[in-house]
């Protein structure tokens, strides 16, 4: 037989990059997103819940741990990991700061744990345990050397028992005991360990990333009088009604200068009339760019106002970047070489067949002057910051080059850690998760047009019960001004509510364009179009936010009763329930100890009232299934004694399309009666 000769190149490798004798492996780690090329998300202060399975050949028993650290620290933390089942094992750790943490997995065959469990079986088989005492003395002599103090003599002190001839019942007392297991496990012996390949990372972002409460509202409409184009300080005016109904980011449409070259008039006319206002999104004019305000709103000045006071009000600002510019922008004058031309010389004009959109020119991210246009952009990105804006509602971002927003995103969040940015992508869903990966921290959906139980179920479990809600945190919307869904168009003001309840519910992220919403404006365009009828994207509008038909209190209440639930402030939670009736939606979410607990139903008919029985997971619930439960309506104040997991709803569309009930357990007193908790 011939014999396997190494080549010296073989034989280098090995030495320098494999240790034969670390016999461990480590796969299936668990999050990961796409082999750790991305982030995963959290905020500051939740728990990162690591899975990999960990093994070794043979029948050695291992122990392994979560590795993890902010990226600024040095040294690295450890966490061990305790067995699932089938060498799954996990641990969980908590990011405590804004910025970025690294986490990896480290395993190794332990020679302790092995010697305790064989320990245990050859003692209960009434074998003779004097050689493996003795091993076990080893290990803990060798425990001593490795610390010190009074651990160092508390492990020799155990070492000496074992070696010393006596009674074989304590001495295995002691070594099978939790004291010498704790002490161990605070100093493994890590010979040969092996690290997972890769330092995955986590994002940790501030908590409104999690949950947060939106009001969209057109700056230029909030004048006290029709017909006036309205100001910053008019804006100013609506900050106590926002903040009165429990938002928390008041989300501003483009503030900046508005072009005049193919102005688009009311109702999306190609031919503007003098009085028309033009498109927000149609940004730039001689007045400025990306860097200026609309002279109609006010100066800068006015601007810092408004955040300061919104600030007041418990409301941050949110400001909507749209990276586009009309014809009459700067950029188009003095950068021509940013945008795309076409055959006859002129600058390509946005279109989406058959549509043209003549009012803006969209940036050209395959120009040979890509750098100067990526800095550019980052620096209007920067001046807003540095004006005091911490949330971006980014238009259109799967429009531009994907490797641009990895790169500003992550640059700015290196200055301003606490920065937030929306992707508003309406597209193909690899688009939108692609955006989440690549650093945007809440994520539009197609919630808009989810409106049937089967199709809500299955949407929203995909979004909080998979890998997805690792890096995509959904932000619902019912409307926006570019969206009036026929739902809405057809239901009037039930449709309006059950909309408002499924988005607040359903998910910690929500937002409404307001006041269209609150005073059920849906109107169309024409018939099939989601468009409204006399836009506020190309007119100034007047309403009176007194009108008796306002949804106002309902908002109020139901974002009342966000604030009030911690199980409403995340998503990692909702479970749905089963109903026998296709037309209600039933879903619960709980706090991990299950002391906040929250079942919704909600009738989707606009038109008829309808009833079922919903099927509860009482046990899921932290409830006794023989033991009666309070179910409090939180929008109506009703008590309901349930008994059992299966109960009856009735909801009415016009009264009450919804129950939003916190469960209560039954409690005895020691003064003999009961209450609920």
């Amino acid at each position: 037989m011939r014999a396997l000769v190494e080549t010296p190149e073989l034989s280098e490798t090995l030495h320098h990059e494999v240790d034969g004798r670390s016999r461990v492996v480590i796969e299936g780690v668990q999050p990961e997103i796409d082999g750790g090329q991305f982030p995963i998300k959290r905020v500051v202060g939740e728990n990162v819940v690591v899975e990999a399975d960990v093994f070794a050949d043979g029948h050695q028993s291992i122990s392994c741990e979560v590795l993890y650290r902010a990226d600024t620290d040095r040294e690295w933390r450890a966490k061990s990991m305790r067995p699932l089942q089938n060498d799954r094992w996990r641990a969980d750790f908590q990011v405590t700061k804004l910025g970025k943490y690294l986490y990896s997995i480290q395993g190794w065959i332990d020679p302790f744990k092995t010697w305790r469990d064989d320990l245990v079986k050859r003692h209960e088989a009434q074998q003779d345990l004097t050689v493996d005492l003795l091993i076990g003395a080893d290990l803990l002599e060798d425990a001593a050397r490795r610390t010190s103090g009074q651990d160092s003599a508390q492990f020799a002190d155990w070492a000496r028992l074992l070696r010393h001839e006596g009674d074989r019942e304590s001495k295995v007392a002691m070594a099978l005991g939790e004291e010498l297991a704790a002490l161990m496990d605070r100093y493994p012996a890590r010979r040969f360990a092996k690290q997972y390949a890769k330092e995955l990372t986590v994002v940790v972002e501030r908590e409104k990333a999690l949950f947060s409460t939106w009001y969209e509202v057109f700056p230029r409409s909030c004048a006290s009088e029709s017909g006036r184009h309205g100001t910053f300080k008019d804006c100013e005016a609506w900050l106590g009604y926002i903040a009165s109904m429990g938002f928390d980011v008041l989300y501003l449409p483009p503030i900046h200068p508005i072009g005049r070259t193919f102005r688009k008039g009311k109702n999306n006319s190609v031919v503007a009339q003098p009085e028309d206002v033009g498109s927000p999104w149609a940004i730039g004019a001689e007045e400025g760019g990306h860097a200026s305000t609309h002279p109609g709103l006010g100066s800068l000045d006015d601007f810092r106002r408004l955040i300061s006071e919104a600030k007041k009000h418990g409301l941050e600002v949110a400001l909507d970047i749209a990276f586009q510019c009309s014809p009459d922008h700067p950029y188009a004058r003095d950068h021509a070489e940013w945008f795309r031309k076409r055959p006859d010389g002129t600058i390509q004009y946005a279109e989406n067949p058959p549509k043209k959109y003549q009012d803006i020119y969209p940036f050209d991210f395959e120009t040979p002057q890509w750098r100067e246009l990526w800095e550019e952009l980052r620096n209007v990105l920067l001046f807003w910051a540095k004006e005091g804006v911490r949330i971006f509602r980014v238009d259109n971002p799967h429009t531009k080059a994907f490797a641009f927003w990895e790169w500003v995103i992550a640059a700015l969040k290196e200055e301003y850690p606490d920065l937030l940015f929306l992707s508003e992508a309406f597209t193909r869903p690899r688009l939108m998760h692609r955006l989440a990966k690549l650093g945007f921290s809440q994520s539009y959906t197609y919630f808009t047009w989810r409106n049937t139980k089967q199709e809500l179920m299955d949407y929203f479990s995909e979004l909080t019960q998979s890998r997805i809600s690792d890096y995509l945190r959904p932000n619902l919307w019912p409307n926006t001004p570019d969206i009036l869904p026929e739902f809405l168009q057809v239901g009037g003001r039930p449709a309006f509510v059950i909309r408002l309840i499924l988005a607040a519910t359903l998910a910690s992220n929500y937002g409404i364009y307001g006041p269209a919403f609150e005073l059920c404006e849906n109107a169309a365009a024409a018939p099939g179009s989601e468009e409204y009828l006399n836009s506020e994207k190309y007119e100034l509008k007047h309403r009176d936010l007194n009108s008796p038909l306002s949804l106002k209190s309902l908002i109020s209440r139901v974002n009342q009763i966000r604030r009030a639930n911690p199980a409403l402030q995340s998503n990692h939670s909702l479970r749905f329930h089963p109903t026998d009736n296709p037309l209600v939606i039933c879903y619960s979410k709980s706090t991990g100890d299950l002391s906040n607990v929250i079942v919704v139903a909600v009738n989707l008919d606009p038109f008829h009232s309808q009833g079922s029985w919903i099927q509860l997971n009482l046990e899921s619930l932290g409830l006794d299934p023989s033991h009666a439960f309070q179910a409090h309506d939180l929008l109506s104040e009703s008590r309901y004694l349930w008994q059992g997991s299966r109960n009856y709803v009735e909801l009415a569309p016009e009264r009450a399309p919804a129950h939003i009930l916190h469960l209560r357990k039954r409690i005895r007193s020691e003064k003999d009666f009961d209450y609920y908790l």
